[in-house]
């Protein structure tokens, strides 16, 4: 609890500490909070973690408490002050009890199940559809049950309750740096047609590929500025970039960047637009939310135009 006071008026703030601000944290935190604003009406309640994402932010704005976290986010409505900072990364990643559920093989799962979050699946359907083994999809399932993300039927088949808090869970353990970049000086000025040339070569080199980054969203938005080609590429990029007559360049000064997949899971979902692969939306969001160009930005517009959750 701390007494201050502001403009020569009295505030009262009480700051209920949650080791994680995870939506599922935040939502018991809410309930601690209501109780604290029955029996002290004149305070104002505030939630106080290491992080606090979007999603919890949302939440507490919703039911008009304010919060604060390590990370430098903060949202206090004073009745004679408003104070608000948000966008701040975590700087002190708290995702370490979901480790195991963000690995590269596991974020199959995950993948599959925020491409078609309103789908009921059986375990041997995602199995398949992840291309992991019946037991590692069970692994997921169980961990994503006992965070209350996901629920069974009658018939036992399992669908997200919460694709919400599964996308940002992932997005707080998850950078598009963990890709090995490659990156190549372009012979013309990026374009569309530009990277119709880089999918024409990766498919003469029997390559899957798919555009990120911008250039995803450039193929979303025909609006957007296309400053960098960014794509996923499987194999060696090199053929790739010879035969496009690409030379080799710092990441700071090259036009097209190559990821290798850190794992292959990444072309799922993979949808055409404009006759190009793009990667699947939550794919995208993922990888926009951490770029340092505007990213987040273009990341919740198209979370909210696009994605639905």
């Amino acid at each position: 609890m701390a007494r201050f006071q502001l403009a020569g008026q009295d505030h009262t703030l009480v700051v209920e500490v949650t080791p994680l601000g995870q939506p599922r944290q935040i939502r018991a935190a809410v309930t601690r909070l209501n109780d604290i604003r029955r029996e002290l009406p004149g305070a104002y309640p505030v939630a106080g973690a290491v992080y606090i994402g979007p999603q919890s932010a949302r939440i507490l704005k919703s039911n008009n408490f304010g919060f604060v976290d390590l990370s430098g986010n903060c949202y206090l409505a004073l009745e004679n002050a408003f104070i608000e900072k948000e966008g701040k990364r975590n700087v002190r990643p708290s995702t370490r009890p979901l480790r195991s559920l963000f690995a590269p093989r596991a974020t199959r799962v995950i993948r599959v199940l925020l491409v078609e979050p309103e789908r009921a699946w059986r375990l041997e359907e995602l199995g398949r559809a992840a291309e992991v083994s019946l037991g590692h999809s069970h692994n997921v399932i169980k961990r994503l049950e006992e965070l209350a993300w996901v629920e069974r039927d009658d018939s036992q088949r399992f669908r997200l309750s919460k694709p919400a808090d599964l996308l940002e869970g992932w997005c707080e353990s998850y950078t598009y740096r963990a890709n090995e970049r490659v990156s190549y000086l372009a012979p013309e000025r990026v374009t569309r047609k530009f990277m119709g040339e880089v999918a024409r070569v990766a498919g003469v080199e029997g390559r899957r590929y798919a555009f990120t980054l911008n250039a995803g969203a450039a193929l979303l938005a025909p609006s957007l500025r296309l400053p960098a080609v960014h794509c996923y590429l499987e194999g060696d990029p090199v053929p790739v970039a010879q035969a496009l007559g690409l030379r080799p360049a710092a990441e700071a000064d090259g036009a097209l960047h190559f990821f290798a997949p850190y794992d292959l899971g990444v072309f799922y979902g993979a949808f055409e637009k404009g006759g190009l692969k793009v990667v699947c939306l939550p794919q995208l969001y993922a990888d926009l939310v951490h770029y340092e160009s505007r990213g987040r930005e273009q990341a919740e517009h198209l979370r909210r135009e696009a994605m639905g959750y």
